[in-house]
């Protein structure tokens, strides 16, 4: 299994070779998974001829997803307690099956309840056992996007006849795909968290540090333009470290590393890790694929409700932008919450240690909670 890390907005997940980060510095007291950990069950799902935005296509893209719980319809064959899970750039299926994350909210009674709800957590295209430019396109392999991902989540659900959502969160690149759901498919969920993003192009600081990541994987003279031997490993460590410093926490770095040799030491500890893990073009693809996301101008589409949430120690999202204070006022039925500082939060990476904000997603969930049907009139 890949290390995670948190997910970059973007470097989402932080990645890194992992993810960025889905893994938090030191991990809170969490309850105990159940014995044997949890019953997750794998599957594949098969599209043909799947079109891409660029007008490309792929004979077929392969979609791995794994899930917990058991599906229940209502009395109309509806499916009425799926919820959907998005990582984050970088991350898989297993991701947000995290300790920090799934310990927390998976438990009977906890927010997520496995027992109640019905669990489906993709491997987004790019990532994990998905279809992707390491399985052999390489370069070659079409030039995605978050809407196309987006699509072929819709198009998965479709194959496992799961025809409504009751809620979808998405972490880092899952929140910004969070975004894309609402206005793509309005009536298709109850309910939308979005954690550790903007509804807004890629752009400033952001964009500079993909791009400089991405440059410096192509300008490596090993990467070949895609057609490699052999991983191109200064390239690969340049963007690494690039993503490390977008998903880390300064307050938490500098607990864990007060000195100079404690502070090379986790950087060599953390790459040592992550590299093995890495494939130079699958990284370019998963941090171009933010390129073209601009979800801005059409958020007073997204009629169902929505739990938005950043901490103000996220070094991709920091809050000095003020950029989602206005945002949220254009989405019909949003409330959006800054985290405070605190030694529990973990710059972007907050999004996966749900104790922090899981209280939030309980009330949410209780908020949202489909009202029966009217009892008909005598």
């Amino acid at each position: 299994m890949h290390l995670r890390f948190a997910s970059l907005g973007l470097l989402a997940c932080l990645f890194s070779a992992a993810s960025l980060a889905q893994t938090p510095t030191a991990a809170p007291s969490l309850p105990p998974a159940p014995p044997g950990g949890w019953p997750v069950q794998d599957g594949h799902v098969a599209l043909p001829n799947f079109q891409f935005g660029s007008g490309e296509s792929i004979p077929l893209l392969r979609l791995h997803y794994i899930t917990l719980g058991t599906v229940h319809r209502d009395a109309a064959g509806h499916v009425d307690n799926a919820i959907l899970l998005l990582h984050g750039t970088g991350g898989d299926a297993h991701s947000l099956m995290n300790p920090v994350f799934s310990n927390v909210l998976f438990q009977p009674g906890a927010p997520l309840d496995i027992q109640k709800y019905f669990i489906i957590l993709p491997d987004d295209i790019g990532h994990g056992q998905s279809a992707k430019p390491s399985d052999g396109l390489r370069a070659h392999f079409p030039a995605y996007d978050y809407d196309d991902m987006v699509r072929s989540q819709r198009m998965m659900l479709d194959v496992l006849h799961i025809d409504h959502l009751r809620l979808i969160l998405g972490t880092s690149m899952g929140c910004m795909q969070s975004f894309v759901w609402g206005e793509t498919y309005p009536n298709f969920m109850d309910a939308l968290m979005p954690l550790a993003c903007l509804p807004v192009p890629i752009a400033g600081r952001n964009r500079m540090m993909r791009y400089m990541a991405i440059q410096a994987i192509k300008q490596d003279p090993a990467w070949m333009g895609g057609d490699y031997t052999t991983e191109p490993e200064q390239g690969i460590r340049a963007a690494d470290e690039l993503i490390f410093v977008m998903g880390s926490s300064p307050l938490q770095m500098q607990k864990l590393a007060p000195s100079r040799e404690a502070a090379e030491k986790y950087v060599d500890n953390f790459l040592a890790r992550s590299l093995p893990h890495l494939d130079a073009n699958d990284m370019i693809f998963y941090l171009n694929a933010s390129r073209n996301y601009d979800p801005s101008p059409h958020l007073d589409h997204i009629t169902a409700p929505v739990l938005w949430i950043n901490s103000a120690d996220d070094f991709i999202n920091p809050p000095e932008l003020g950029i989602a204070e206005k945002m949220v006022t254009r989405i019909p039925h949003a409330r959006f919450i800054l985290l405070p500082i605190t030694n529990q939060t973990r710059g972007h990476g907050t999004h996966t240690v749900a104790s922090v904000w899981k209280n939030y997603l309980a009330d949410f969930m209780a908020q949202t909670e489909p009202k029966p049907p009217a009892p008909p009139q005598k």
